[in-house]
């Protein structure tokens, strides 16, 4: 199976996490290389993070950024992070800021992907597939939350 990189953009989501269901579903899944980018938060949401890495047997990494950008710029940031540690063909990325005002949580996106990772990834081949431009590998990071939308 192919590898995946997932982008999570936090910012002040603390009180969103559920730490031990996320470390439980990210423990269960394979061949995911997740990145969190803590984009200024104010709360605590930077330790939450560290604890999860810390407690993960998945290969998890935390940008921290210190002044707020938007959601493009640090999913920006957390692509050029992965693209200089991992040798990955596939990239997704999930704001928070979109999740919390829809019906899924944090640890449910990552419960979806451990389900249904080959699926993300014939979707995202899809959409490079309809593309008549050859993208790069910046612009052919793909939204989970435009997945999720899709299958809803």
């Amino acid at each position: 199976m192919k590898r995946i990189g997932i982008i999570i953009v936090c910012h002040n989501d603390e009180k969103n996490i559920d730490k031990d269901k996320f470390i439980k579903h990210l423990n269960k899944t394979k061949y995911l290389d997740l990145c969190f980018v803590n984009n200024a938060s104010r709360d605590t949401t930077y330790q939450v993070l560290k604890d999860i890495k810390e407690m993960s047997k998945t290969n998890v990494s935390i940008v921290d950024i210190k002044k707020f950008k938007s959601d493009i710029s640090a999913v920006r940031s957390g692509a050029r992070f992965m693209f200089s540690q991992f040798d990955l063909k596939h990239i997704g990325y999930v704001s928070t800021n979109l999740l919390n005002n829809k019906k899924h949580s944090i640890s449910g996106v990552i419960k979806h992907i451990r389900e249904n990772q080959d699926v993300i990834l014939n979707y995202n081949n899809k959409l490079k597939e309809k593309s008549s431009i050859k993208k790069t590998l910046f612009q052919s990071v793909f939204s989970i939350t435009d997945y999720l939308e899709k299958i809803n």
